[in-house]
């Protein structure tokens, strides 16, 4: 079992919210946090609005394939996010769940997702600094 704070992220299709989200995370937290993401009802591909969108601010989501939850995904994790997904995330003692209200970015353009993109990172700037230690004082 690791000591480090276990996120997983789910919305429906894993395409979109919660590949921005898992990305963000990673990219700010580094190795601090492990980060997971998946829908309930995953799509083919991620949406590429949100691949150009996370692009622009240089975090590459285009290698990234949706992914379907499993109960196994969710026992795993410490804090479960879901974005839109309802009551399909299953509930386990114990854990933490937070539900973030995002506008979809499925069928928008580029333009439409920049909003959620940056949302997202606010949204996960905070959690970072609830589930993660801060860092020790540098030693001269």
């Amino acid at each position: 079992m690791s000591d480090k704070p276990s996120v997983l992220f789910v919305c429906v299709h894993n395409a979109g919210r919660s590949q921005m989200a898992a990305a963000w995370l990673t990219h700010l937290a580094g190795d601090r946090v492990e980060v997971r993401s998946a829908g309930s009802d995953p799509g083919q591909h991620v949406n590429p609005a949100a691949v150009a969108a996370m692009a622009e601010v240089g975090i590459d989501i285009s290698a990234e394939v949706p992914k379907i939850l499993t109960v196994d995904a969710v026992k795993e994790s410490d804090v479960c996010i879901t974005m839109g997904c309802g009551d399909t995330c299953p509930v386990f003692p114990g854990k933490r769940y937070l539900d973030w209200k995002l506008d979809d970015p499925a069928g928008q353009g580029v333009e439409a997702v920049r909003p959620i993109r940056d949302e997202i990172k606010t949204l996960v700037e905070n959690l970072i600094a609830e589930i993660t230690p801060a860092k020790p004082e540098a030693t001269a």
